[in-house]
């Protein structure tokens, strides 16, 4: 969805950036900011309370994830979406390319994440 989401917002006309990406800050606490917080707040909890025999690499490369994500979107793509907000070329902003160029990381941050969820599941599970 991230990766999608600011890759369409190159197809908007610069006139309408700012409503579209307004919209778009409207939907962020309800579908990014407490989804992550819950996943961030369970991967800090996983340290003290989890399932027998969990792979202390799964613990570790969870909260892991979490923190190299949110530290790059502090120091990176969170900076780079303010200044895009205040851009008035809008679509056409360097800022939207950066997103665009690097986002990948944060996506693949994310789903290595819950690969490393889905695989400690399975063998707490089969264990």
């Amino acid at each position: 969805m991230e990766i999608d989401i600011f890759r369409s917002w190159k197809l908007v006309d610069p006139e309408s950036f700012n409503i579209v990406q307004r919209a778009h800050w409207v939907k962020l606490p309800y579908w990014i900011f407490i989804p992550v917080g819950i996943a961030f707040l369970g991967s800090v909890t996983l340290i003290w309370f989890h399932p027998e025999k969990s792979p202390a690499w799964a613990i570790w490369g969870c909260l892991f994830c979490q923190l190299i994500s949110h530290i790059l979107t502090a120091i990176f793509w969170g900076p780079w979406q303010a200044k895009l907000s205040r851009d008035p070329l809008g679509s056409q902003s360097p800022y939207l390319q950066k997103i665009i160029k690097t986002h990948w990381v944060r996506t693949a941050l994310i789903n290595l994440y819950a690969a490393i969820l889905f695989v400690w599941t399975a063998i707490v599970v089969d264990s």
